[in-house]
């Protein structure tokens, strides 16, 4: 009888353990999508927070464009960008993830909608949970292919 009790309480302890312990590691579309709705709804520290002071972006064509290294200087781009564009819906189309033990590339059409529709054809690649190289291309025709 006791050692029926003392199996049953482990097994709890187990089960318990497997409840409570860490969440799957999310995936580079996880994380991707997030990026976009925090570029969205303007919430700089959730947008910055993977990037390190190794970390490139390159904003092709707009206002902005240019390459911006490190964390930084990237947040400061961000700054700029949802001080001028305020609160925005984003549309997330054609996502791809590609992955291998070394990192993981995510590619995206985006569109940000709010005083005008901002398309954007994304490619980020994640090394770990870092966000090492981001680039934002202007892509007036997209949705037209």
């Amino acid at each position: 009888m006791l050692k029926s009790r003392l199996s049953s309480v482990a097994g709890l302890v187990l089960l318990a353990g497997c409840v409570s312990g860490p969440a799957a590691a999310e995936t580079a579309t996880e994380r991707a999508t997030a990026h976009f709705d925090a570029i969205a709804q303007g919430r700089l520290a959730a947008v910055t927070a993977a990037y390190t002071e190794a970390s490139t972006f390159q904003w092709v064509g707009g206002p902005l464009d240019g390459v911006y290294t490190g964390k930084a200087a990237i947040a400061e781009v961000w700054r700029k960008f949802t001080g001028a564009q305020g609160p925005l819906d984003v549309e997330v189309m054609n996502i791809a993830e590609n992955a291998n033990p070394k990192g993981a590339t995510v590619t995206a059409d985006v569109k940000f909608l709010g005083k005008k529709t901002i398309p954007v054809r994304y490619v980020l690649t994640y090394r770990g949970d870092a966000l090492v190289s981001e680039i934002w291309q202007i892509d007036p025709k997209l949705g037209q292919y």
